[in-house]
């Protein structure tokens, strides 16, 4: 059974950063995709940075490319998210899922067509 869980959310201030840490368990091979998303209060659940296991080919929204960074440490099956110059606007619950993906020179970042969730970490950028 796969099983997902976050970590590392929290309050900072505008211009500052924070690494969020997905911990994965149950997977079987590579053949994964993994992401990160977030939703804020009234706002539908939007895809940040996902990530084909297999090969390593990486995907990042518009609104975060070169500020945040989406890395996988494999010897510890844990995903983390580096997020820098956060900005007010990146307010939001954040969650990691994964998805049985063998599609190595693809990425899925599509939120509807991701399976295991986990519960979320609240990050909040004060301005």
């Amino acid at each position: 059974r796969v099983q997902v869980d976050e970590s590392g959310g929290m309050l900072v201030k505008a211009g500052g950063s924070l690494r969020l840490s997905c911990t994965t368990s149950g997977l079987l091979g590579d053949d994964y995709a993994l992401g990160w998303f977030r939703q804020a209060p009234g706002k539908e659940r939007e895809a940040i940075s996902c990530m084909t296991l297999s090969s390593g080919a990486k995907y990042y929204v518009d609104a975060v490319k070169g500020r945040f960074t989406i890395s996988r440490d494999n010897a510890n099956n844990t995903l983390h998210l580096q997020m820098n110059s956060l900005k007010p606007d990146d307010t939001a619950m954040y969650y990691c899922a994964a998805l049985e993906w063998t599609w190595k020179g693809l990425v899925q970042c599509n939120p509807q067509e991701y399976k295991y969730w986990g519960s979320g970490t609240q990050v909040t950028v004060s301005s």
